[in-house]
């Protein structure tokens, strides 16, 4: 087992930066590949970005690449997105997830935090 719990979330204007925080505890957090997904009001939970064991491998969804960074930090069992230039449209609650691949499909992922809320006002 795996526990996840995000933190970091917030109120912050368009144009501004977040950082949002994972911390893990449980089963080896270093074996699994790190993901953040985001479901805003009345949509799908759609993915963000993930980062692979050894942080040497990540990939972001177009809409975020560019703006948002992923990393992680296997000593503190913690894993990190950093979000600058934020828009009204990256408004929703962002969960942090493991899986044992390398994935940007929820089903992959076996273990949720509990989400933290992120809203940009424009």
């Amino acid at each position: 087992q795996v526990q996840l719990v995000e933190s970091g979330g917030g109120l912050v204007q368009a144009g501004g930066s977040l950082r949002l925080s994972c911390a893990a505890s449980g089963r080896t957090f270093s074996w699994y590949t790190m993901g953040w997904f985001r479901q805003a009001p009345g949509k799908e939970r759609e993915f963000v970005a993930f980062t692979t064991w050894s942080g040497g491998n990540t990939h972001y969804a177009d809409s975020v690449k560019g703006r948002f960074t992923i990393s992680r930090d296997n000593a503190k069992n913690t894993v990190y997105l950093q979000m600058n230039s934020l828009k009204p449209e990256d408004t929703a609650v962002y969960y942090c997830a493991a899986s044992g691949i390398p994935s940007s499909l929820a089903r992959e992922y076996h273990y949720w935090g509990q989400g933290t809320q992120v809203t940009v006002s424009s």
